[in-house]
């Protein structure tokens, strides 16, 4: 941005970071992470752990064991890996969006055997392929089932109580990992429910913090396979987890002001209600959906019913960029919105619609959309915001 298009060197506002993850942080978040750290040794240390854990169990719909993690949610799906698998063990995973191909990255470095099922990443993980793929395994060779609940690169949200219906029919052994990272504190997860033996979350979207926080969910299955597992832990080990989380304390230094940010986030969720947070979010994506269609252009995730509440992945029109597209809404209206990821590069942009966010805010990011598209020349037709606040101010949720 130039001083002669009239913005100066210093820009006015504030930016509006629309990305799905890492999301807008609290100013309350913020200022309960400024607290003077404290002696993680000390009583008062272990009384902020053990205050935690009652807050995440309700984010999950979980009974059972949560692990904190200093470290992003890759080294979540590590500690999965390790705690739960041996050497050669196979796995089913899924070919459905660049995170779920991640996993899969992950996976093979621990010396896995995996069976990779492709998928069409516009429709996301069909159930009836979790069920043949698991019936044709008669000897239960099959460990775990691995499945992305909500995959931020497609927008797309995966039907775990499917999943998790389609092990039943078959009645197969294997533990269901699942990972939450773009879904925990923003759409309903019912772990205990759907019978998840691990989910991996992160603390940067829903959980409405920083970047640095993983989290597994455990099931009384996944503790008990770990003693059995024999792949090389240590950092990530469950059991020096478990045992030091029983008294409130870690096994090596703890992100102490992140846990301060962490209390501040629970003590805001709890505040709205978790209903309210699950319809709010539904809510701002039908509204972006309604407003990606009157521009005429076309959500990446083709079952409607699949569409995510935390992102909405657009595609732009055959010959023009959506990087050049998202270039011109950051240097002209200091937003940032995802990029298309692997494959979907330059193909699509993505609008996080999650964490700490409301109508208005909202309405800016599709208006800076809206804009952008008009300046950079691509394709389409107004109306996109008028729909969006027709929506809203319609009392529909």
């Amino acid at each position: 941005m130039t001083e002669s298009q009239g913005f100066g060197s210093t820009r006015s506002g504030r930016h509006f970071l629309q990305v799905p993850g890492p999301t807008n942080v609290p100013d309350r978040v913020l200022r309960a992470m400024a607290r003077p750290t404290i002696d993680h040794r000390s009583p008062e240390f272990a009384s902020l752990t053990l205050s935690l854990l009652p807050g995440l169990r309700k984010i999950f719909n979980a009974s059972g064991p949560v692990i904190m993690y200093p470290g992003s949610a890759t080294g979540g799906w590590e500690a999965g890996f390790t705690n739960t698998l041996s050497p050669g063990d196979k796995i089913l995973m899924f070919d459905s969006g660049v995170f779920a191909s991640n996993w899969k990255i992950s996976a093979e470095r621990f010396g896995l055997d995996i069976d990779f099922a492709s998928c069409d990443w516009r429709s996301g993980v069909d159930p009836a392929l979790v069920e043949s793929k698991l019936k044709a395994d008669s000897k239960h060779a099959i460990k775990s089932v691995m499945v992305v609940h909500n995959e931020t690169s497609t927008g797309i949200t995966n039907a775990i109580a499917e999943v998790r219906a389609a092990m039943d029919a078959v009645e197969h052994p294997a533990l269901l990992m699942v990972d939450a990272v773009s879904s925990a504190g923003s759409i309903e997860f019912r772990q205990d429910h759907w019978r998840v033996d691990v989910t991996i979350a992160g603390s940067q979207k829903g959980l409405m913090l920083p970047p640095g926080l993983s989290f597994n969910v455990l099931s009384e299955k996944a503790v008990a396979a770990s003693q059995a597992a024999s792949l090389p832990r240590s950092y990530w080990s469950w059991k020096d987890m478990l045992q030091s989380n029983e008294t409130g304390y870690f096994p090596y230094t703890p992100p102490t002001n992140l846990m301060y940010g962490l209390q501040e986030a629970l003590a805001i969720m709890a505040g709205e209600g978790f209903e309210n947070i699950y319809r709010r979010h539904a809510r701002h994506a039908e509204a972006t959906r309604r407003a990606v269609t009157a521009w005429g252009l076309e959500n990446y995730c083709s079952v409607p019913g699949k569409s995510s509440n935390t992102v909405t992945t657009v595609q732009v029109p055959e010959g023009h960029n959506a990087d050049a597209l998202r270039k011109v809404i950051l240097e002209r209206f200091d937003m940032s919105l995802g990029a298309g990821l692997g494959p979907l590069g330059g193909k699509v942009f993505r609008i996080g619609h999650l964490g700490d966010f409301n109508d208005l805010m909202l309405l800016g990011t599709l208006a800076g959309v809206e804009m952008g598209l008009e300046l950079a020349g691509v394709p389409h037709s107004a109306g996109g915001v008028d729909a969006a606040m027709k929506f809203l101010t319609s009392g529909k949720k």
